[in-house]
């Protein structure tokens, strides 16, 4: 493929928690289907109902609650072309690697097209528990920051013909009509949020499938590192590491989803520049031209962080 191996020293920075995260991406927040806060892009809420109920496994057996919605920040994401540099944790090199497993970019010089290949971490990160900024609140993620996946040690994540196994479908979408569908998912995200039924598509981005760290149509960094972003998601939800937290089924719990429903999700840059200026979060696909600029740079910008926004309908107490 022409690529040039990166040998660049693990680069990164500690994501600091209050300045830089876009707080007013927590909005909007609704209750019992009625807007209560201002500002924020919204996908519908499936009830307008005062009250909702769940099971419950004892006497009386159903609890009643008022319905909420609101976008919680839970994951944070390592896009890096050095293994096992850990991004968003200060830099740090957990271990010292061979030349396989290594990021790269094409240098375009064989192709018309330029291609990459990046390592994702994934953080459980449950910032509103961790900061303790809603307390005895029980809709929201509870738990430890910790790093709960690495593709370095993921056979498929650098094996096209291998992650098959995960995504047979993919043969289905390997076609210019399947693909061509990608460019209505990319003005509707641009406009408002993806199109959930095309969930072979990552909008702007390029396609969800395969689900590999190679970007065959590398456009920059921002772009690749989001649809990779993307593409983890995507992943773990076939995986059944993710599970859905939206609509009807979430309002009690949440329910498997093994295949990505993206208007769930939201991303934010954390790293190597933050944007937190207001709405700042971007739904899945959404053309990253209007803010990736002066966000990769070299040396110290080659490698990204971003932050995961997750909307959550839960039936409160």
């Amino acid at each position: 493929m022409g690529m040039t191996l990166s040998h660049a020293k693990c680069q990164g920075r500690f994501v600091n928690p209050i300045t830089d995260v876009c707080w007013s991406c927590i909005f909007p927040i609704t209750i019992s289907g009625v807007r209560v806060s201002a500002g924020g892009e919204d996908t519908p809420n499936v009830t307008r109902s005062p009250i909702c109920q769940c099971p419950m496994p004892v006497p009386p057996y159903i609890r009643y609650g008022i319905p909420i919605s609101f976008w919680e920040p839970v994951r944070l994401v390592d896009v890096t072309r050095e293994p096992y540099c850990l991004v968003a944790m200060g830099g740090i090199q957990l271990m010292q690697q061979s030349v396989k497993g290594q990021g790269a970019v094409d240098n375009g010089r064989t192709t018309r097209t330029r291609a990459s290949f990046y390592q994702v971490h994934w953080y459980m990160y449950p910032l509103l528990y961790w900061l303790e900024l809603l307390t005895d609140f029980s809709c929201m993620e509870k738990g430890d920051p910790d790093l709960g996946y690495m593709s370095e040690l993921d056979p498929f994540w650098d094996d096209d013909e291998t992650a098959f196994i995960l995504n047979p479908e993919a043969v289905l979408f390997a076609n210019p009509i399947a693909q061509a569908a990608c460019a209505a998912d990319c003005v509707a995200a641009s406009a408002g949020f993806p199109l959930d039924p095309l969930f072979w598509c990552a909008g702007c981005q390029g396609s969800l499938y395969p689900f590999v760290g190679t970007v065959a149509a590398h456009v920059g960094g921002v772009q690749a590192s989001l649809l990779l972003v993307e593409r983890m998601i995507a992943k773990l939800h076939r995986e059944g590491l993710l599970w859905g937290t939206v609509g009807t089924e979430g309002l009690c719990n949440r329910f498997p989803m093994p295949i990505i429903q993206k208007s769930q999700y939201k991303t934010q840059i954390v790293y190597p520049i933050p944007s937190t200026a207001s709405r700042q979060c971007h739904p899945l696909g959404r053309s990253e031209q209007l803010w990736a600029s002066g966000k990769e740079f070299p040396y110290q910008g080659e490698d990204f962080a971003y932050l995961i926004w997750r909307k959550r309908s839960c039936c409160l107490l």
